[in-house]
């Protein structure tokens, strides 16, 4: 595992699942990877809505000082989850729209070598590193906080707050208004998805689905392009 590679050599690894539905939803997820670095659950996804993290997974590095030094870019340690794409099959009676959706995963770029190399580049070197970036270039490199990003976080808070007190019904005007105000959270997406009561179906609940937005942003764009 790269924890056990480069923490002898002073990293920390710390994991964030994002889901309101608490340690229940998560756990299966993190038993199974066998985790030994802090794993954290965000209820309220007060992470990502500071650091502006859209998708999953992101990494976001952190020096010795609490200085970000890489704000949030896509993180994938190992080929993993693209071998697992690449090699998934469907039964002969799979749904066409379930083979829909594997035949554009298999579109996204993975770049697991590049963000690997270039941690241990960082680990190794430190501020020395050409990847550990000066204050005004994370500022440059975040995502921009535009009064609709702002009120699209303030709607998802208030979707969140409806649906955790049970009205998941109600919950959803304002989730739909947060997918409104900024399509590519895939953040918000996820949860406004997982919050539907069984059976309910994204494409008629919110006009969209996985599939449909991929489509609509091209599989290609799902995750920026890694900048090291």
């Amino acid at each position: 595992m790269l924890r056990h590679e480069l923490e002898p050599h002073g990293l920390e690894i710390v994991t964030v699942a994002l889901d309101s539905r608490g340690a229940g939803a998560a756990r299966p997820w993190i038993e199974a990877a066998g985790a030994t670095h802090p794993s954290l659950i965000d209820e309220a996804h007060v992470l990502d809505d500071l650091l502006g993290v859209v998708n999953v997974p992101s990494g976001t590095w952190i020096d010795e000082g609490g200085t970000i030094v890489r704000p949030p870019e896509p993180a994938f340690p190992t080929r993993l989850v693209a071998d697992s794409i690449a090699s998934a099959t469907l039964p002969e009676d799979a749904p066409p729209r379930r083979r829909q959706s594997l035949a554009e995963a298999r579109k996204i770029r993975f770049e697991p070598e590049a963000y690997v190399e270039g941690l241990r580049d960082w680990v190794t070197l430190g501020a020395r590193s050409r990847l550990a970036l000066a204050p005004d270039e994370v500022i440059a490199r975040s995502p921009a906080r535009s009064p609709e990003v702002a009120r699209a976080a303030a709607c998802f808070e208030l979707g969140q707050h409806v649906a955790r007190r049970g009205d998941r019904a109600g919950a959803v005007p304002h989730f739909r208004e947060a997918l409104r105000l900024q399509p590519d959270n895939w953040t918000h997406r996820r949860e406004a998805y997982a919050l539907l009561d069984a059976g309910q179906d994204p494409l008629h609940v919110y006009g969209s689905d996985w599939l449909s937005e991929v489509m609509r942003m091209g599989a290609e764009n799902y995750y920026p392009p890694l900048d090291m």
